[in-house]
């Protein structure tokens, strides 16, 4: 058994980004932040690790086995994500679709994901639930084989093809990895395939290759359990003894020996793609497995390369040839290969053989230009931050440490790590360019609009891109004997749940509130976790300020606010905010605009400095103006081709009508964004940003009196001034049941949304109306996704619920499901709505408030929850302890009071249902479905008639 003290960064790294003045008042500091675990081996092999954290009353749980998609084989990929996905099923002491309910129930939360290299697991729960958690991780892991069945295993392979085509064949440039890796790796190399797999095998898949791939990768001596949070050591090393002890070691799995690959040739392959809007390039080289040194250098060469004002692929694509405003690049360093990639989209009808050229002038330019000590300090000086962040849940922790042991046999390897890239100089950065990147050859790919091959990089042959084809829905029925589940052995009953005890009081932290002078609202709660500030500014208005008829001012603005200084170029404000290691971000949303910050908490005093600048002594750089201008137009043309934010858009529209600014997207559109001019961003600044309607939220390591004080100078120098929010009216006379529907050709999902019209957030029945909306399909226990996920295996996921605000919002029910599934979905979301108000059982209410009381013991663990629970405060006036006031009508919800708010806010019958899918195979069915109307529409929401779709 072993103890280690895990010291996050050394005095010696401190020091680098302090000024002569810090250092001074550093020299006898301690490490600022360490992290306390021990590990420990059980017989049969599995590692333990116990992390103690007892600032909150949680704990999470997670086990990393060291198998991904790399221990696949030829012709079975996709079968480790699909496992994953079969544990969650059921196991031989836990029924069926229990695994989230009982966690759920607890008031936790789980979920699993599986990586080329790895497949990981992970609950956070309240204190009291750790029994239970390992008493169904080990059920997963030594007693769950005797229960797969045929059906459970048709079931998840709809729902991971499903997960395919919602992420893969239904999104913009989605097949892009898949013809980078079949070209980059050779044929059989673990990393020729993806993750997700390929749709045939996974149709092809057997219960004999699950039981295979079971016994030789899920044993405990292939794993790592990590536990961190609020626990008694002793305890907990007693119950990882009784629930993981005595499952036996399974077959040996060696470590796979890196692959690193070389090419012979550079291959330049093109796709037409039916859902970009927009040409991409992509260009990827063949590197090194992870913790190398190269693999830290080829970091810091992607970041220099690409990102940032100084960069110089930005510096030749976006400023001077105006070719491109979405790229960037990053060394995917992974097991046993790396690649380096570059991704450029351009903007629309960018030939990409410009794009090439421009690449190769950026390279040119790195080249003559160089790397600065000062470029890489500027890289470490964000990297302390970024750890802090990354160590600032229980999960977090448990993440970095499993993963750390897996891989490096090591979870204090975090050390040698940060080591390593402090190690890091600027001729190393060279150094990896040259030996990888500099006339190397490359895998290209030009992906383009369908019907635009003359965009293509020339010399480019056509990938062959497998799509999906859509044919009717044939269910398959599979009939097993009712046979009882064999038991594996085991030395107590696990059939037995443990008991949880009592669940932990609800402890809302303490906070502060005070007014400045100029009417500008602080609130504040200390957070002592780790040594860094969370903060922002909300001033209201936001989208709400924009004219219908001259859209997009808002959005824009928060984007020039960015650029620079009046003081500064947007380069030096950049730079200087980067050198302090925090992050600023500035955006726009329906209600308001948001300033949101993350700081070194010694570094706060000087971010504020900054926020001051931007905020009181904009720039308004017309050069950077036109760029943004560039950037939007095409984000929102790209955007055109995503059904999703097809269905959103046209989805507002329908339900807000044409007179209310919602019906708009925030971003503006095409027309509009091309005819706001510098005065329009300058009269809106000059007329709303007052602090008259801001409010300064702050949570971190740091006290009342030295935000107070710090303020003082934005409290004199920023005046108060009148701000009147518009009001508009909302078209609120549903009346019957509109089906609509927006063609996308050849869609291999639709999206579904269903609703109308409801309440503001203020209303006294909206909190109560959540809780109503819960088992409905409020979590992945709700009914409607249990159907349409769990038993019929048609989407990855479907939900239910309220949104609103100061205005009111709406219902909204949603899934993104399979194409030849679309009628038989919208019907089954129909008919739950509808017997949802006939009530629910008593054992579902008490799900529900165990759910919903129970996780507020998860609530206030990061800053980031706390940012957000201060935020809510002052946006609706709310009591320090309005969580406790919801806990109460969580309490006293009766099952009469629940069946009323079902009756009173659910109506079928006047909700609009729109499917964004493909019309040819879907639409003619909605005509015989019993809708009140059936109207056809384009991507603006616009009735189009049927004679103009082609069939």
């Amino acid at each position: 058994m072993k103890y280690f003290s895990l010291l996050i960064f050394t005095l010696s790294f401190f020091l680098q980004s302090c000024s002569s003045e810090d250092k001074k008042a550093a020299a006898l500091a301690e490490p600022e932040f360490k992290i306390d675990y021990e590990k420990f081996t059980l017989e049969n092999g599995l590692d333990v690790i116990l992390h103690q954290d007892k600032s909150d009353p949680v704990v999470s749980v997670a086990i990393q086995y060291g198998v991904g998609s790399n221990r696949e084989k030829t012709g079975r990929t996709g079968f480790a994500h699909l496992f994953e996905h079969m544990l969650f099923q059921e196991s031989e002491n836990v029924p069926q679709d229990q695994f989230f309910k009982n966690i759920q129930d607890v008031g936790g939360t789980l979920n699993g994901f599986t990586q080329k290299d790895k497949t990981v697991y992970f609950e956070i729960v309240p204190n009291n639930a750790l029994e239970k958690v390992l008493w169904m991780e080990s059920d997963r892991m030594g007693f769950v084989i005797n229960t797969v069945t045929e059906a459970a295993f048709y079931n998840q392979q709809e729902v991971v093809q499903n997960e395919k085509r919602q992420r893969v064949d239904n999104n913009p440039y989605g097949h892009t990895s898949w013809v980078i890796d079949k070209n980059l790796y050779p044929e059989g190399h673990p990393y020729s395939w993806q993750v997700i797999g390929e749709l045939e095998d996974l149709q092809r898949a057997t219960i004999d290759d699950v039981k295979e791939f079971y016994d030789k990768f899920y044993g405990p001596n292939n794993a790592t359990l990590v536990i961190a949070g609020d626990f008694e050591t002793a305890d907990a090393k007693a119950l990882v003894e009784k629930y993981f002890g005595e499952i036996k070691r399974r077959q040996e799995v060696e470590t796979m020996k890196p692959m690193p690959v070389t090419l012979a040739e550079t291959k330049r392959l093109y796709h037409e793609d039916n859902f970009a809007k927009a040409p991409q390039l992509n260009m990827v080289w063949p590197t090194v497995e992870h913790y190398t040194p190269d693999a830290y250098a080829l970091d810091f060469f992607a970041e220099l390369f690409s990102t940032g004002k100084k960069a110089p692929l930005y510096k030749v694509l976006t400023e001077q040839q105006q070719l491109s405003s979405r790229l960037y690049a990053y060394n995917g360093a992974s097991e046993i290969a790396g690649a380096f990639r570059i991704s450029v989209t351009a903007n629309d009808g960018v030939d990409l053989d410009q794009i090439e050229a421009g690449i190769n002038e950026a390279f040119a330019m790195f080249e003559k230009v160089g790397v600065t000590d000062k470029d890489v300090e500027r890289i470490k000086a964000g990297l302390e931050t970024k750890f802090y962040n990354g160590i600032s849940s229980v999960l977090g922790k448990s993440f970095q440490l499993a993963s750390y042991n897996v891989s490096q046999g090591d979870p204090g390897f975090i050390e040698t790590d940060i080591q390593n890239i402090k190690k890091v100089t600027k001729e190393d950065v060279m150094r990896v360019y040259n030996t990888y990147i500099k006339g190397k050859n490359y895998v290209m790919t030009s992906f383009v609009p369908k019907g635009n091959i003359e965009l293509i990089a020339e010399n480019s042959t056509k990938a062959p891109v497998v799509e999906e084809k859509i044919t009717e829905n044939v269910a398959q029925v599979i009939t097993e004997a009712n046979s009882e589940v064999i038991k594996t052995p085991s030395s107590f009953d696990r059939s037995i749940a443990p008991e949880t005890g009592e669940a932990p009081s609800l402890r809302i932290p303490s906070s502060w509130t005070e007014t400045l002078s100029n009417g500008m609202e602080v609130y504040g709660i200390a957070h002592n976790e780790i040594p860094t500030v969370s903060f922002s500014i909300v001033m209201k208005g936001g989208h709400l300020l924009d004219d219908i008829d001259n859209n997009g001012v808002a959005n824009l603005m928060t984007d020039i606010m960015m650029e620079g200084t009046a003081n500064k170029t947007p380069e030096e404000l950049e730079e200087a905010i980067e050198l302090l290691g925090s992050t600023i971000n500035m955006y726009t949303t329906k209600e308001s605009i948001v300033i949101s910050v993350n700081a070194l908490t010694r570094n706060f005093g000087k971010t504020m400095d900054l926020i001051e600048e931007i905020l009181l002594e904009p720039r308004f750089d017309e050069d950077e103006f036109g760029r943004i201008k560039t950037k939007t137009v095409n984000d929102i043309m790209r955007s055109a081709a995503n059904p999703e934010v097809v269905a959103n858009n046209v989805y507002n529209k329908l339900l807000y009508g044409e007179d209310h600014i919602f019906s708009y997207p925030t971003s503006g559109t095409v027309a509009s964004v091309n005819a706001i001019t510098m005065d329009d961003l300058k009269a809106y600044y000059t007329k709303n940003f007052s602090p008259s309607v801001s409010k300064f939220h702050v949570v971190g390591q740091i006290d009342q009196a030295t935000v107070m004080n710090q303020l003082k100078s934005l409290e004199s120098k920023w005046a108060a001034k009148d701000v009147t929010i518009p009001e508009f009216p909302i078209a609120d006379a549903r009346d019957k049941a509109s089906l609509y529907f927006v063609d996308i050709p050849e869609a291999k999902q639709s999206v579904i949304n269903i609703g109308y019209i409801s309440m503001p957030k203020t209303a006294t029945d909206f909190y109560p109306a959540e809780v109503m909306n819960y088992k409905l399909g409020g979590s992945f226990s709700g009914n409607v996704n249990l159907i349409l996920r769990e038993e019929k295996g048609y989407t990855y996921g479907a939900r239910t619920g309220f949104s609103g605000s100061k205005l009111p919002g709406t219902f909204t029910a949603s899934s993104s499901v399979r194409t030849n599934t679309t009628g038989e979905s919208v019907e089954i979301f129909r008919e739950q709505i509808k017997t949802y108000k006939e009530g629910i059982s008593e054992a579902d209410l008490d799900f529900t408030k165990n759910a919903l009381i129970k996780s507020n013991a998860r609530r206030f663990e990061t800053q980031g929850s706390l940012l957000w629970m201060l935020q809510e405060r002052s946006t609706y006036n709310l009591p320090a302890n309005f969580i406790e006031n919801e806990e109460q009508i969580v309490k006293a919800m009766t099952l009469e009071a629940h069946r009323a708010l079902a009756n009173k806010y659910l109506d079928e019958t006047k909700m609009a249902y729109l499917v964004v899918g493909d019309a040819a195979t879907q639409f003619a069915q909605f005509k015989r479905m019993g809708f009140d109307e059936v109207i056809l529409l384009d991507t603006d929401g616009e009735e189009i008639k049927l004679e103009d779709v082609k069939m």
